[in-house]
């Protein structure tokens, strides 16, 4: 069974220190917007070597491409190791550790460093050419500049691709592209934007839904392009989201991830890589919701008195004690066999990430809810958190792919076998 390493445990009593002195006095700055997120997740990255390690691992990947673009033969040997910036399968009970622990004040603030990383720049990673890397990567992996990543529209919702209608045409070497994108996470303060669009080459034979999907990379400023203000939130406040609007904006060839269509493949399996890192990541912000409000049920429950007894001896508060923790041993579980699966280099398939998506964003908001309930009208107040954390906790049964879409996944993974 798998279980917290003392090296895990010591990242989390660190993580929990930074988190009571650089984000908790913040909160309430983060979740009005006063405070942007970014300098606190470029001080996280800076106080525990996340940025040296991210530096030193873009180094030795684009060392290696350099080597085998050249014909070093021993550089192939070296492509087993480990190219995602400190953050991948070796490590991945500490990126668990790390995650769970943000999540528990604040995944606003932990999703627009996770996109900008796990999105953004993970796209460009898998997809896009050696200059493209090399051009993008050294200071997206820093955090030294934010991605975006840009695939949901208006109009379009769950069904991301078939109803994609922001669309780029070929114009001599160069695209120009048009359409709008929504619900973009760092979308109004992204420096790099990694678009989703498809690609209009005139053949009115092909059908508009099937029209291969490209990847652009833009850069904020640029001609044509517009960042929308951030959006008001019901729940993770503390990340900027917002829309983007493109108005005939060029796009070199160097832009489009591969540089070509060959190359670069159908965006659609880009997308679907990027939904089972992304779906997984949802199962450790909800352990760190449920952690959280366990421990604050259990403190009021032991603290808080009505008819001369403290409210944990009453039966009906011990029973929604007794769920919490079940699902948080669920939860934990499932990502204890994630992080084992990772290591043995067995990844999950789609149907398998949409489950644990599913189960764990349902298990922390109705924890949550229950949070709340518990603290009676104290749990209905600010300061007292758990109301935050319900409002961030229904986030995550719509963010990364709505439930409704992973009983789909899910279903289809069971009845194609």
């Amino acid at each position: 069974m798998f279980e917290w390493s003392e090296t895990d445990l010591l990242v989390r009593d660190s993580v929990r220190q930074f988190v009571d002195k650089e984000i908790r006095p913040h909160l309430d700055e983060l979740e009005s917007g006063e405070l942007s997120p970014y300098p606190i997740a470029r001080k996280l990255f800076s106080q525990f070597g996340l940025d040296a390690m991210a530096a030193e691992s873009v180094k030795k990947m684009l060392d290696r491409e350099r080597a085998k673009r050249n014909g070093d033969s021993k550089a192939e040997k070296r492509d087993n190791a480990d190219d995602s910036g400190g953050f991948g399968g070796g490590q991945g009970s500490m990126a668990a550790v790390l995650i769970s622990e943000i999540a528990r004040v604040s995944i606003g603030l932990l999703s627009t460093a996770s996109v900008s990383l796990g999105l953004g720049a993970a796209t460009i990673m898998s997809r896009g050419t050696l200059a493209q890397k090399e051009r993008w990567l050294p200071e997206l992996m820093t955090l030294e500049k934010i991605a975006a990543w840009a695939i949901t529209e208006p109009d379009s919702g769950s069904d991301a691709f078939g109803g994609m209608k922001t669309y780029v045409k070929r114009d001599g070497e160069d695209y120009i592209l048009n359409g709008q994108k929504t619900f973009i996470t760092n979308g109004p303060c992204a420096d790099v934007l990694v678009v989703y669009a498809k690609l209009d080459d005139g053949d009115a034979s092909v059908d508009k839904r099937n029209r291969p999907v490209l990847i652009f990379v833009l850069d904020a400023g640029m001609e044509g392009l517009t960042q929308g203000k951030p959006f008001k939130k019901m729940g993770m406040m503390s990340s900027p989201t917002g829309e983007l609007f493109f108005d005939n904006v060029r796009l070199t060839p160097d832009r489009l991830l591969g540089e070509n269509q060959e190359s670069g493949g159908d965006g659609r399996d880009s997308a679907r890589e990027n939904f089972s890192a992304e779906r997984i990541g949802i199962a450790m912000m909800a352990l760190g919701i449920i952690n959280e409000c366990h421990r604050l049920c259990v403190d009021y429950a032991k603290t808080r008195t009505l008819w001369g007894k403290n409210i944990g001896q009453f039966q009906l508060i011990q029973l929604k004690l007794a769920k919490m923790e079940i699902a948080r041993m669920n939860v934990q579980n499932m990502v204890f066999q994630t992080i084992e699966r990772q290591a043995a280099g067995k990844a999950l398939t789609l149907a398998e990430a949409s489950a644990i998506k599913l189960y764990s964003s349902e298990a922390a908001t109705e924890v949550a809810m229950e949070a709340v309930q518990l603290f009676g009208g104290n749990g209905y107040m600010a300061e007292y958190r758990v109301e935050q954390l319900a409002r961030d906790a229904k986030s995550l049964m719509i963010y990364a792919g709505s439930n409704e879409v992973q009983v789909t996944h899910i279903a289809k993974g069971l009845l194609s076998g």
